[in-house]
């Protein structure tokens, strides 16, 4: 069986831990994002470490062919993807009507079409196989709308509805579907989606302690995976009972700058 893992958003945060710890275990990757630097340092850190195969491949996951394109790539290079990580995904602050709809189209480009794209593209090999493994990477924003990062919150929802329909059709072919649903965690999110000053971000988990949960969910086919205890009795217990009023309150508090 192969074990070769593409990972997406792979150059920082959550993506490049995915990357060390698939690595550590002795898989090979396919790392890709947009940072050539960055991409080829994980590269030669990751082969020098671990004796392992990597490869890079640069894409802007917000054109409409950056799936086809990475594809292409793969199979160029006679690359099996064993393991799909779909990592890459950002956010934007700011009232719906006041932000820049083209921000929030690419958001919606990477965040959801290509991450449909590349899962039909590789899964079409793995159904084949009859083995093989995906992880997307939501969010514990997809469990609520959320005012200030409507389009945030709204594809990260998407996200978790399509990981679960797929994993019951595949049910029986081998491979497995799940999504890792993480609270507030320590990167480059915050900055890159103009969430500096939100108070949200005080107690944020570590991006190694994230992919850690994450992955080891997927090895064992979790279905969902919500990285703190605390947070998955909050999202199944109790805000599901609250007032819609209260929750949509509630939700905007806390993306409120200070």
């Amino acid at each position: 069986m192969g074990n070769t893992a593409l990972i997406t958003g792979a150059s920082s945060g959550i993506g490049a831990e995915m990357a060390r710890y698939h690595a550590e275990k002795g898989g090979d990757v396919v790392l890709v994002a947009r940072s050539f630097e960055k991409l080829h340092a994980l590269k030669s850190e990751l082969e020098l470490a671990h004796g392992i195969k990597a490869a890079v491949i640069t894409a802007d996951l917000a054109q409409p062919d950056a799936a086809d394109s990475i594809f292409s790539e793969t199979e160029k290079k006679g690359l099996q993807i064993d393991v799909l990580i779909n990592n890459a995904g950002f956010g934007g602050h700011g009232k719906f009507h006041e932000r820049d709809l083209a921000k929030d189209k690419a958001m919606m480009q990477v965040n959801m079409v290509t991450l449909v794209n590349l899962t039909h593209l590789y899964l079409q090999g793995m159904v084949e196989r009859n083995q093989g493994k995906i992880l997307n990477v939501a969010s514990t924003a997809g469990f609520m709308p959320g005012p200030l990062q409507a389009v945030y919150y709204a594809t990260k929802s998407f996200v978790i509805s399509f990981s679960q329909a797929i994993a019951q059709e595949l049910e029986g072919t081998g491979i497995t579907s799940t999504v890792l649903c993480p609270g507030t965690v320590a990167t480059g999110f915050v900055t890159a989606g103009d969430l500096d000053g939100v108070k949200a971000w005080d107690n944020a988990a570590t991006p190694q302690s994230v992919a850690k949960c994450g992955y080891d969910a997927m090895v064992k086919g979790d279905l969902v995976k919500i990285n703190e205890k605390g947070l998955d009795f909050m999202l199944n217990w109790v805000i599901p009972f609250m007032p819609r009023k209260s929750v949509l309150k509630m939700s905007q508090k806390f993306m409120e700058k200070e």
